[in-house]
């Protein structure tokens, strides 16, 4: 007898857990919430990238899933000795895709100080690839710009793709042109 109530309490203990579960799965709620994130990403036991954000949220129990950075973040990427950086006022990581889909008062400072600006970009993780379809301003070191209305570019931008851009762009000339007399 008293085997028998301890399988039925065993059930019943499963079964409510199994209801609150799902009430949590289909509740709206992120399934975690963090302050003051600090996560550090490593390949081989080298820090490749820190991400500091004041607060995350985990959507790991959506179908989809996602983590939410609503008030901004900050990502330091490292990489033979330079580091680059990003700020957004607001970001979101979608997991199954790597794409970042970062906005409002995005500023991407290379570590040979090239700068980009935009309201909007994203990074694809998996191709190291950064593009956006929204205006921008990039500023290169020797002090040359383009604005543009959209761009695609690897992650160091040597291959930048802009589409209907203007800008000053400085030119060194090592064969300066011979002195006609005019």
């Amino acid at each position: 007898m008293i085997a028998v109530l301890a399988v039925i309490a065993l059930f019943s203990c499963q079964e409510d857990f199994d209801k609150v579960r799902n009430i949590n799965l289909a509740s709206e709620d992120p399934v975690g919430i963090g302050e003051n994130a600090n996560a550090i990403h490593t390949d081989s036991g080298k820090v490749v990238a820190n991400l500091l954000a004041p607060k995350l949220l985990d959507y790991s129990n959506r179908k989809f899933s996602y983590s939410e950075f609503p008030d901004g973040v900050t990502v330091y990427f490292y990489e033979d000795d330079k580091k680059s950086t990003i700020t957004a006022d607001y970001a979101i990581r979608y997991d199954q895709t790597g794409l970042v889909d970062m906005r409002g008062n995005v500023v991407l400072i290379t570590s040979d100080s090239t700068q980009l600006l935009a309201d909007q970009v994203y990074w694809d993780q998996n191709d190291s690839w950064i593009f956006s379809d929204q205006p921008y301003r990039i500023k290169f070191n020797d002090g040359s710009y383009n604005d543009g209305s959209s761009f695609d570019s690897n992650k160091d931008f040597t291959t930048f793709l802009s589409r209907k851009n203007t800008g000053v762009q400085l030119i060194e000339n090592e064969n300066p042109p011979e002195d006609d007399g005019i």
